[in-house]
């Protein structure tokens, strides 16, 4: 298979230095060095106390820094620069293979995040319809996600955050009124996705009131005199606090902000766009690829796509073009079979159960954290995707693959089986599982995230689906080309998006012509990759690695080439970014010849 890296990342070098025709040198683990990455890791933690709450560490439960303030971009940066320095002080020869890789990784996070703080953007755009912290903070005050609410103490933590979070709502606006004198605003019809959300938060009575929700499930065991004195405190935050924030934050998205709006779609319409693009994709896809090179490859793939979608069509006996066989896939009610939630819950449960059996010829190892299907809450339905929340670090809290379901009798099954490989197993939940599990990796690089890697994998996995005994309904085999079409569109639209020109129409148009998703999913999709520009660019690059690394492997090793092994070597590491995976899949080849 032709590469499709035309450079490697610098981080790389670290590791590709080393030569392999050399006896290896047995190393001692580095304590000094060990030290290091977990004073790194507590660090990035105080940094992001959110991020330690999901990992299942509740000693910052109580913590939401301002990110937005001056004095918060001045320590992050100083915190990554200091790391940065403290690297050189250790050389390759002092440390073991494994400490060599984390010495790559950590010297790639710094660099990103430096970078990443280099520029306005999350200053001056702190808040879109799908990826911002405000949502995750309504995740969180459902009461039924990473934040514990099982003792009055966790009551507490979660009053204390919510304050600052009061001062991050504030700082928001104020961040936008900024915004807007300086060219930094969002597309007037991601606007127009967010008044919504505010809308619900400043309207919505107490009781009623997402923020509100852990009152009314307070644990059997608190004393009536404890029930009391908490309610009062959350009427007291919300009344004089949180709902006066949500309620200016509404009134000025809906009047200056959306008066301020872009006319333009792409991220290059602000200042330094052009340049922010080109670190997002470097950020995003873990490679020195431009613009111009993944948008080409994007329309090789969805041409290579498409011919494979032409062989179902006939298969299936459709009369007519591939795009009528879109529009007669995306409204045939056959594949409308539900009308209630749990219906489609309990179908994804019934597909894990089918590829079971098959789980033990590709992997031999499995995670023991536990999973679970859970539909997306009502306050974020309408404008979210599928996705997989991680489970805690100590494996307590199962990983949860959230499926939104506006409306059950309108969901298209079609995509369920190649959706569901995806986002829980072997896919998501794996890797991230066994990399949490994985008691060889040091802590900060269990919580790692790195899209090329984590996407790319889960959309490799979704091509298993024969192996593991599904796709025997060529409607299924459909959805993954669908879901596969899906990713190889991202890599033409969000290019055109962001580096092109490209219209929120002719995206959205582009999109219609190639795949069969609806019209209202293609919309809400085109959005999301106006508001994170690069992130969907990580998927098909990863993937397109991975199969690479794949046939090389076989190719290379012949008859000693074991899929269960090669899947170990892909996942054992956790995210890493993909020139450091390739070269590791290359000394594991050389090592087994």
């Amino acid at each position: 298979m032709k590469k499709i890296f035309l450079t490697i990342v610098a981080a790389a070098s670290i590791l590709v230095s080393c030569k392999k025709e050399q006896p290896k040198k047995q190393v001692k683990t580095n304590q000094e060095f060990e030290t290091l990455l977990k004073d790194y890791n507590e660090g990035k933690l105080k940094l992001n106390p959110l991020n330690a709450t999901f990992a299942g560490d509740n000693r910052y439960n109580d913590e939401f820094p301002n990110f937005l303030s001056d004095e918060y971009a001045l320590e992050s940066k100083d915190f990554f620069t200091n790391y940065k320095a403290k690297l050189e002080g250790f050389s390759d020869d002092q440390l073991t293979e494994s400490q060599q890789m984390s010495k790559a990784v950590l010297a790639w996070d710094c660099d990103m995040s430096l970078t990443q703080g280099s520029f306005k953007n999350d200053q001056l755009l702190p808040i879109n319809q799908m990826w911002t912290v405000n949502l995750v903070m309504g995740q969180l005050a459902s009461g039924s996600s990473a934040q514990p609410f099982k003792t009055v103490k966790d009551y507490e933590n979660w009053l204390s955050r919510l304050d600052k979070f009061n001062t991050w709502l504030q700082s928001a606006k104020t961040r936008m009124e900024q915004g807007i004198k300086e060219g930094y605003v969002l597309p007037k019809s991601l606007i127009q996705k967010i008044i919504p959300q505010f809308q619900g938060l400043a309207e919505t009575k107490l009781q009623d009131h997402l923020f509100y929700s852990p009152v009314k499930n307070f644990p059997e065991e608190f004393t009536d005199v404890e029930k009391k004195e908490l309610a009062q405190k959350y009427t007291n935050v919300l009344d004089k606090k949180l709902l006066p924030s949500f309620k200016a934050m509404y009134n000025f998205l809906k009047s200056d902000y959306l008066n301020a709006g872009l006319e333009a779609s792409g991220i290059d319409a602000i200042p330094n766009g052009k340049k922010y693009y080109q670190h997002a994709i470097k950020n995003y896809t873990t490679t020195n690829m431009t613009a111009d090179e993944i948008h080409e490859l994007g329309l090789k793939e969805v041409t290579r796509i498409l011919s494979e979608m032409e062989k179902v069509k006939k298969e299936v006996g459709f009369e007519g073009d591939l795009k009528a066989f879109f529009d007669f896939v995306r409204n045939n009610k056959e594949l409308m079979p539900y009308t209630e939630p749990q219906q489609i819950i309990d179908n994804f449960n019934a597909i894990h159960e089918k590829m079971k059996p098959q789980l033990e010829k590709l992997f031999g190892n499995k995670p023991k954290t536990p999973f679970v299907v859970k539909q997306t809450e009502k306050f974020r339905e309408a404008s979210a995707s599928a996705e997989y929340n991680p489970g805690s670090l100590d494996g307590t809290r199962p990983g949860v693959f959230y499926t939104p379901i506006p409306d059950a009798s309108k969901y298209n099954v079609f995509s369920d089986e190649a959706l569901f490989l995806h986002e829980a197993i072997p896919g998501h939940h794996y890797q991230i599982s066994l990399t949490q599990e994985n008691t060889d990796l040091p802590d900060f690089r269990k919580t790692l995230w790195y899209s090329a890697y984590g996407e790319g994998w889960a959309l490799y996995t979704e091509n298993l689906g024969k192996e593991l005994g599904l796709y025997t309904d060529p409607y299924q085999y459909f959805g993954m080309l669908g879901m596969e079409m899906h990713r190889a569109i991202r890599l033409v639209v969000d290019t055109g998006l962001h580096a092109k020109g490209w219209s929120r129409e002719k995206a959205i148009q582009y999109s219609l012509n190639n795949e069969a998703e609806s019209e209202a999913s293609i919309i809400s999709e085109i959005e999301r990759y106006m508001a994170n520009p690069g992130q969907a660019l990580s998927y098909k690059i990863g993937q397109l690695k991975i199969r690479e690394l794949r046939k090389k492997a076989k190719d290379q090793l012949g008859d000693k080439f074991d899929i269960r092994e090669f899947h170990n070597q892909v996942l054992e590491t956790g995210c890493i970014p993909l020139a450091l995976l390739e070269n590791k899949i290359d000394t594991w080849i050389t090592e087994n010849k």
